[in-house]
């Protein structure tokens, strides 16, 4: 019996799957437990729409991935921290630093997790990379300066 997967089973598919499952299996556990729907027609029909639905969802968000990674791209982010004596640099310049600016100056949401940077703690110019999606990198220019 053809059925169409609607939660992960052990040793037979995943989730969205359309998988031949004994006729025994099928109907006394399968189907009781809802973990499958028959391949009929609408069934059917409902897997190919939900399957082009994510298809479109995830093509959409990587072009608008890869606008944002072309926006960012050698692009400069300065930040202005205060030096004590010696010229020694207070503080840090943090990834939550650089994801925060990117918000603010290019309103681009990024999580802080996603943002890869050396440690800054003097003063310079450093790269800096953003994942923004996945296989979607953007590089950036931190440049931090004496207030």
């Amino acid at each position: 019996m053809k059925v169409i997967l609607k939660a992960d089973v052990k040793g037979l598919g995943k989730k969205g799957d359309m998988v031949n499952a004994s006729d025994g299996y099928a109907r006394n556990f399968l189907l009781p437990k809802n973990l499958a729907a028959p391949a009929d027609a609408q069934n059917v029909t409902e897997m190919k729409n939900a399957a082009a639905s994510k298809q479109f969802k995830y093509d959409t968000e990587k072009a608008e991935a890869e606008a944002n990674a072309a926006r960012l791209n050698d692009q400069t982010l300065e930040f202005k921290a205060k030096a004590g004596a010696g010229g020694n640099m207070f503080g840090s310049v943090t990834s939550k630093d650089i994801a925060q600016k990117i918000r603010t100056d290019y309103s681009i949401s990024v999580d802080k997790r996603k943002v890869t940077a050396p440690d800054i703690k003097a003063f310079g110019t450093y790269n800096a990379t953003v994942k923004l999606f996945q296989g979607v990198e953007a590089t950036v220019k931190v440049k931090v300066t004496e207030a």
